[in-house]
């Protein structure tokens, strides 16, 4: 291995690491010199291509040799040397600009992006940009991510000052690519090294300048099992100069997986783990965290230290692929001395080669913003309007109509029609006598303006009411929007009744006659002829005109005299019946037109809001994985535990991860 340093703003070549140096003195000397030599002359080339580059006057060969140096080169800066005899045994690469093959997600992946696309669009009128940002720059980094190349896995190393990322880096690739040193922060920009051609435009999407990208120096045969590998080398996420830890916190969103570089002083760091580990803990699946500089710890201490460091990734929430089971792969090892490093190597040539890490990123950062927006789409109880809800509703708008009034005003009305019908002309009489005696005032249709007031504020608070019952355990958005729709509809709704309470008083035909009612009027004839005959009788008889005998025209008297009231009341009697279901009738018709009325102004606009909410919570549902494509999240239920956020496993994955679904009121 020959070491190709970084020359990054025009800093000169470092001296070869202290793994180098101490691999060198163990050589011989002759050995040593020409290692020496071969090193001067790459830092030579190297600089030379970087002029070039920013000249512009870079060319690209593709299969040829430069026609000076007899070395091959890639446009985008990325240096391959091949050294000594094994020089002419490498294949030719393919140039890193070659078009690449777009990714291909699975279906249940692509079934939670399309569900939360559904999902931002649906809710755009409901909630704000900064509560969908996130889900849009998920969207956005899928469909970017989607686009490049499949055969790549970039993977950054990130780390706090002083932790030895650099140094894993450059053990990683065999070669020193990235400056270390005791300077702080020696790693001032990030910087790529690919062990395969066709990365160019995932380093483009992580603007990564030409300049910084590097290819590790290898033999034929070497590092096949890392071929894929993108590992770019972040600036320290502690770092004192705000444009280091803005490349970190920037390029940590774009990468496919992450290697977390800590040393056995600062593996605790509370910056560390509330900025980074603990919000990024659903993404332990593509998280390495590596505990470096063993050598530094005496006896066992590395192991108790790895134990403290696993305890406090469990606390964080995050899942270790211990025993088989997804998820962060903790080792401890010594970039300095390489122990460890191999294992390393191992577990990511495994990662590297089963391509999935790409969309095990974007799955994990959809379970993120499905987490995030978990509070404003997620009930805490059953929603809906229920039955109750809306009877009350419908009863509260009846009273303020005055159904009940209206209602037994139309009964009075009915027994009054049978009384006048069926009795006694001689009471009849009276009654007329009586009214034109003292004339009873006219009822007015029109209720007075204290009547009008009360019932405007009963209509009032019957809407406040039934909106608040249709948005309890709604999220806050949501609920609102239940609310507003509610008070919208309520607009012109009292003037409505009022109108339909004015053609409720307004005078109506005369009730419906039964069939008895003939019978009832012919029979109080009957008994005022009766009255009459016997009475005309008596009168005979006392003027002499027939012959005395008074018993028969005074129980004829008496019969038409008792049989007349007998009558009417038999009929008051009959006519209760009718006239409480005559009163009944048109209660229910008032209260049905009332409750019309309200439905049309408040509980349709309510069932709409709900209708959305029911179908943004079923594309919530799908985001979160709930349920697989093509199935249905249920009649409409509210969400209930999902699983708790950073949970470490991606929605579906874990057997015991279950989606609580109930339906919601009517």
């Amino acid at each position: 291995m020959t070491a190709v340093t970084d020359h990054t703003g025009g800093q000169e070549p470092t001296e070869p690491s202290r793994a180098d140096a101490r691999e060198g003195a163990a050589r011989p000397d002759a050995e040593r010199s020409r290692a020496h030599s071969r090193h001067a002359r790459v830092n030579r080339e190297n600089t030379d291509h970087e002029q070039a580059a920013e000249r512009g006057d870079g060319q690209t060969h593709r299969g040829g040799r430069s026609a000076d140096r007899g070395e091959r080169s890639w446009d985008d800066g990325l240096i391959a040397r091949r050294v000594g005899d094994h020089e002419e045994q490498d294949p030719i690469g393919d140039d890193d600009r070659q078009p690449a093959v777009p990714m291909t997600y699975d279906e249940s992946l692509r079934a939670r992006l399309d569900a939360l696309r559904e999902l931002v669009g649906l809710s755009r009128t409901r909630l704000d940009g900064a509560t969908l940002a996130e889900a849009g720059r998920v969207l956005d980094q899928a469909a970017a991510r989607r686009e490049l190349s499949d055969r790549h896995t970039v993977v950054a190393v990130a780390g706090a000052t002083g932790s030895g990322k650099s140094t894993l880096f450059n053990a990683l690739a065999g070669v020193t690519i990235s400056d270390t040193g005791v300077r702080r922060p020696t790693t001032a920009a990030p910087l790529a090294c690919s062990w395969t051609d066709g990365a160019a435009g995932l380093l483009d999407r992580l603007g990564i300048p030409g300049r910084l990208r590097r290819r590790p120096v290898q033999s034929a045969g070497a590092d096949t099992d890392l071929q894929g590998l993108v590992l770019v080398d972040l600036p320290d996420h502690d770092s004192a100069a705000p444009e280091h830890r803005e490349h970190v916190d920037r390029i940590l969103t774009l990468v496919d997986a992450v290697i977390w570089v800590v040393d056995p002083e600062k593996y605790a760091d509370a910056m560390l783990h509330e900025r980074y580990l603990r919000p990024l803990a659903g993404h332990a699946e593509v998280s390495f965290v590596v505990l470096n500089q063993t050598d530094r710890l005496p006896g066992d201490a590395a192991d108790q230290v790895l134990d403290d460091l696993r305890r406090l990734l469990d606390e964080d929430g995050i899942a270790l692929g211990e025993y088989g089971e997804p998820g962060a792969t903790v080792l401890a090892l010594s970039a300095y001395t390489g122990d460890g490093v191999g294992e390393l190597r191992e577990a990511l040539g495994q990662f590297v080669s089963a391509r999935g890490a790409a969309a095990r990123r974007i799955s994990a950062d959809l379970d993120a913003a499905a987490a995030r927006l978990r509070p404003v789409y997620a009930a805490g109880r059953r929603v809906g309007l229920s039955e109750r809800a809306r009877e009350e509703f419908n009863d509260r708008l009846a009273e303020a109509v005055g159904a009940t009034a209206a209602g037994a005003a139309a009964e009075r009305a009915w027994r009054r029609s049978a009384g006048k019908a069926c009795g006694t002309p001689w009471l009849r009489l009276w009654r007329w006598y009586d009214d034109s005696r003292s004339p009873r005032s006219v009822r007015r249709s029109v209720p007075p303006v204290d009547e009008k007031a009360t019932a405007r504020q009963r209509v009032e608070q019957a809407v406040r009411t039934v909106g608040n019952e249709a948005a309890d355990g709604l999220p806050g958005p949501w609920g609102q929007a239940v609310r507003d729709a509610a008070e919208k509809g309520a607009h012109g709704l009292p003037e409505a009744l009022d109108e339909l309470a004015r053609d409720a008083g307004a005078p109506a035909r005369k009730p419906p006659r039964p069939g008895w009612w003939p019978i009832a009027v012919l029979l109080q004839a009957m008994m005022t002829l009766v009255q009459i005959v016997g009475g005309g009788w008596l009168v005979g008889q006392i003027v002499g005109v027939m012959e005395p005998n008074l018993w028969p025209p005074v129980l004829l008297m008496i019969a038409g005299i008792v049989g007349g009231p007998c009558v009417e009341w038999s009929c008051r009697m009959a006519a209760r019946g009718p006239a409480r279901r005559y009163g009944l009738e048109a209660e229910r018709k008032l209260r049905e037109a009332a409750a019309s009325c309200g439905r049309a102004r408040v509980l349709d606009p309510v069932a709409a809001e709900l209708l959305r909410y029911r179908e943004v919570r079923e594309q919530y549902v799908r985001v979160t994985g709930a349920v697989g494509p093509g199935e249905s999240p249920g009649n409409g239920g509210m969400l209930g535990s999902l699983g708790a956020p950073g949970s470490g496993r991606g929605p579906g994955r874990s057997p015991a991860r279950v989606s609580e679904l109930s339906t919601t009121g009517r």
